[in-house]
């Protein structure tokens, strides 16, 4: 049972993409043409992140949403967020922002196009499509990016939830051992 724990823990650690390597979807069929953002989240300045999204030509999108996700340097993400992008006088061109938090690992996105005729489409349909990493992040123990400032010395302690359910986990085996 323990060795099954064990396991699974070290299997959700080891889910996703590389630590450090931004991630991007393929625009082609959705309706953008191009969007255009920082390469790295501006973590410990606390800078904006300034997201770009441009429309193709003869769009009938008339409003876009990006839905956003803040992952920090102790394992946990924040809920997503949805905001309005604010739209260009010609309304192929919206663009926003999203506040860095100092302790930021990542920031994941996604667009919800919505047109005129009411329907919406996601871009992409599932997950999140794009991550870009913080100037100083962690994954699973391991630091990164071209600042150390945010970097804990010591930096040994399971993150968020992990270290209580590895505990119980532990606890629950010693106690089915001794069941037999």
């Amino acid at each position: 049972m323990l060795a099954v724990v064990l396991v699974a823990l070290l299997a959700l650690s080891a889910v996703g993409g590389q630590g450090g390597q931004n991630e991007s979807s393929a625009l082609e069929g959705t309706g953008i043409a191009s969007i255009q953002h920082d390469q790295v989240l501006k973590a410990t300045t606390g800078e904006d992140f300034p997201m770009s999204l441009t429309l193709e030509d003869g769009s009938n999108v008339t409003s876009v949403h990006w839905v956003t996700q803040v992952c920090i340097n102790t394992g946990i993400c924040y809920p997503p967020e949805t905001s309005e992008m604010q739209s260009s006088g010609d309304g192929l061109v919206f663009t926003a922002g999203h506040g860095a938090l100092p302790d930021s690992s990542y920031i994941n996105w996604k667009f919800v196009l919505l047109s005129e005729d009411g329907s919406e489409s996601h871009v992409p349909e599932d997950g999140f499509g794009w991550k870009v990493w913080s100037d100083c992040w962690n994954d699973n123990g391991t630091w990164g990016g071209s600042s150390t400032e945010c970097q804990e010395e010591g930096g040994g302690s399971l993150p968020g939830f992990v270290a209580p359910l590895a505990i119980a986990s532990i606890a629950m085996a010693a106690l089915m051992s001794r069941r037999d």
